[in-house]
């Protein structure tokens, strides 16, 4: 079979060798996969990439040395079952699953291994019992959205949220654009999305969010307090201290950048006792001053992923129009096409997700 390849720093098109199914088992056609911003990492960041999966658990067991297929937002159909493996579902039914699979009794990732090749390339070895059937005749380029929508819905779920609160949305690429999906589907208003780019933000307002605002023109953080201060608002510490006239509403600030330095800047700009949730996948050793939470009281909050119950959940979203993840698809490729789309996928003006057709 075809797939998209990284050898050696690069992405080529090459031949790899068919899945070999096992019991439990079953092989899929690659229908369409999103590229990743982890994926770009990967890419061009390889051995810090596997060293630091390495120091974190073995999270990704990827040999940088060797060639891997990348590709862990997809969605495929049924082809045929491995060996006595009920055919639970009819060959060409659509599907999603989490990106991993079963051999025998060990779980192995999809997108990131050496040894099982993941959307980019033209079929996958699925566990059937992760198999979810695409309902509503969703086209599967919106259903491969499912994990990048996960990934936001899992952080809004995370964070404890109260219809008071007023979150603050720092970033607006995919994962930040995920999480103001998610936090429209909880009905939690006003959404206040932060990002220089003007493409990001006029994303931001399709997905939902209420209030966008360009941090080089004018502070987010401020921003939020004008928007959660209440009218006889009195911000004197005596007044606090007894508790006197109205509160300012919670602050929930969503971390989605994922770069060194956001996250001392968030602390700083934040209000008291202000909710902090880490989205934003970073790589690179960071540094902040821990006096300013600790002044101020700050919950800072790491999160990652997805539960299954998630993952399923948000299938739904999208099957019944509750997000709308078209605005979101800024492009799609083939996999001779693949390598220019990791090089464009640095302009967030041009792009903000680009779908892998692994058949054109």
């Amino acid at each position: 079979m075809r797939a998209a390849v990284l050898r050696k720093g690069s992405i080529v098109v090459d031949t790899v060798p068919d899945p070999v199914l096992e019991q439990g088992q079953v092989l899929v056609r690659s229908m369409a996969c999103g590229i990743c911003g982890s994926d770009l990492h990967a890419a061009k960041f390889t051995r810090q990439f596997v060293d630091l999966a390495a120091r974190t658990g073995g999270r990704w067991g990827m040999d940088p040395d060797r060639d891997v297929v990348f590709g862990h937002e997809f969605c495929c159909e049924v082809v045929e079952y491995g060996p006595n493996t009920p055919a639970r579902l009819k060959p060409g039914t659509p599907v999603v699953s989490m990106p991993l699979t079963l051999s025998g009794q060990t779980v192995q990732g999809i997108g990131y291994s050496n040894d099982i090749a993941g959307g980019f390339a033209q079929y996958m070895p699925l566990a059937d019992r992760m198999l979810l059937p695409v309902p509503n005749g969703l086209s599967p380029v919106h259903a491969a959205l499912t994990e990048p929508i996960a990934v936001g819905w899992h952080a809004v779920q995370s964070a404890r949220l109260d219809q008071d609160d007023v979150p603050l949305v720092v970033g607006c690429g995919p994962v930040g654009l995920a999480v103001i999906a998610g936090l429209a589907i909880r009905g939690v208003h006003p959404i206040i999305a932060a990002d220089y780019s003007p493409a990001r933000r006029a994303l931001a307002l399709k997905m939902g969010a209420d209030i966008v605002v360009n941090p080089a023109a004018a502070s987010p953080y401020e921003t939020w307090k004008t928007t959660a201060t209440p009218d006889g608002f009195d911000g004197s510490r005596y007044a606090q201290l007894f508790g006197l006239g109205p509160k300012l509403r919670p602050a929930v600030i969503f971390e989605c950048v994922g770069v060194p330095g956001v996250i001392q800047q968030i602390m700083e700009g934040a209000p008291a006792s202000a909710r902090i949730v880490v989205v934003g996948v970073c790589m690179e050793t960071d540094r902040f001053e821990p006096f300013f939470g600790i002044v101020k009281q700050l919950n800072v909050q790491f999160v990652l992923a997805y539960t299954k119950e998630e993952f399923a959940e948000s299938l739904s979203h999208i099957a019944e129009g509750r997000v709308n993840v078209a605005p979101l698809v800024t492009g799609t490729v083939g996999l001779d096409g693949v390598s220019v789309a990791f090089a464009e996928l640095g302009n967030p003006e041009k792009h903000a997700k680009i779908i892998v057709d692994p058949w054109t």
